[in-house]
């Protein structure tokens, strides 16, 4: 699986293998059928979407494709409750959920709750972290830098820079009032300032 060059703000979509592919499970009777229909024409467009979010959040591309296939099917058994808002939100927050029952079952508490250090102002000096992500030309080397990124704010920075989504969409998956998003998303983009901006620097001094 390759990761394609930057395309602006969304420099790392891949391809999924099974995103052509996929299927629901077989309906049984006509209604089922149209349900599937919709599902498909409703929710398979944020699938790449939904893979770039769950490489995020594992750090483990193979991991991340079992996350998304779980986090589809949950959703074509739930797709009945879905009320036709914001439909890459409402699969995030599936995802999300997939992605902590992976993370659990693996041992681990892979998003921390306490928000004692997420209360540091935006990094603001020149260039931004925000805007070194939608220049970058090297995928590999941008998602790596915010896989570093601790959690929660990784998460943040994924669902606000990458995928573009609203404060009160994020505060939906996450499940956390608004002010901490926009705390979280603070810090994140501090911490990703200070893991970004320097290697710029050193890269306009190899070049001089």
């Amino acid at each position: 699986m390759s990761d394609p060059v930057s395309d602006g703000r969304r420099y790392f979509r891949p391809r999924l293998a099974f995103s052509a592919a996929w299927q629901p499970p077989a309906p049984e009777a006509r209604g089922e059928a149209a349900d599937a229909d919709r599902f498909r024409e409703t929710m398979l467009p944020h699938m790449d979407a939904a893979y770039n979010l769950a490489r995020y959040l594992s750090r483990d591309p193979s991991a991340a494709e079992d996350i998304v296939q779980n986090a589809f099917l949950h959703a074509f058994r739930g797709f009945a409750g879905f009320r036709g808002d914001a439909p890459k939100a409402w699969l995030f927050a599936i995802l999300r959920n997939c992605f902590l029952d992976w993370a659990r079952a693996k041992g681990g508490d892979p998003i921390p709750l306490d928000e004692d250090a997420a209360r540091a102002d935006q990094a603001s000096d020149g260039e931004t972290p925000e805007t070194i992500l939608g220049r970058s030309r090297d995928a590999e080397m941008v998602r790596a830098t915010v896989e570093s990124v601790p959690e929660p704010f990784r998460e943040t920075i994924v669902l606000r820079e990458l995928e573009e989504l609203s404060y009160k969409e994020i505060a939906m998956i996450t499940g956390v009032p608004i002010g901490t998003v926009m705390s979280r998303l603070a810090r994140g983009r501090q911490m990703l300032g200070e893991l970004l901006l320097p290697s710029r620097e050193d890269s306009r001094m190899e070049r001089s």
